[in-house]
């Protein structure tokens, strides 16, 4: 009778085909490095004030050292508490990474003056050359 062909036959070692999918993992890998490489990481302040209006507003520079201040004057850096004494220690520590990074202080618009001042002041004798309040635009 002769060999019969059938559409559905099983393949033998020869015939198999394989995916490679290294080339398609090579691609995700560096994709996510582009990703985090060009990424900005800012510290947030983990605070949620309402600042002050201000008609002079300015956008600053993305990476800086945010210290917030809430209306009971407790001070604030990267979500934890951190009080104004520790203010000076932490600004120099962050400023020896290499560049000049603003300071800028995120106070709510009911944070009493003094609070303010002393934070700073306080950036300002770490060696801080730059420190901003961070308010609201429009009038």
């Amino acid at each position: 009778m002769g060999k019969r062909f059938s559409r559905f036959s099983e393949a033998t070692p020869q015939e198999t085909s394989t995916i490679d999918i290294a080339p398609l993992i090579d691609c995700v890998f560096i994709l996510l490095i582009f990703f985090i490489v060009t990424s900005v990481f800012v510290e947030e302040t983990g605070l949620d004030v309402e600042k002050p209006r201000a008609a002079s507003q300015k956008d600053l520079e993305q990476n800086s050292i945010l210290i917030g201040i809430t209306p009971e004057g407790r001070v604030f850096h990267a979500g934890r508490e951190i009080g104004t004494g520790s203010i000076r220690a932490i600004v120099v520590r962050l400023r020896e990474s290499g560049q000049d990074q603003p300071v800028i202080i995120q106070a709510d618009r009911r944070t009493p003056t003094e609070i303010t001042v002393k934070v700073l002041d306080e950036a300002k004798l770490a060696g801080a050359t730059k420190v901003f309040v961070s308010t609201v635009g429009g009038n």
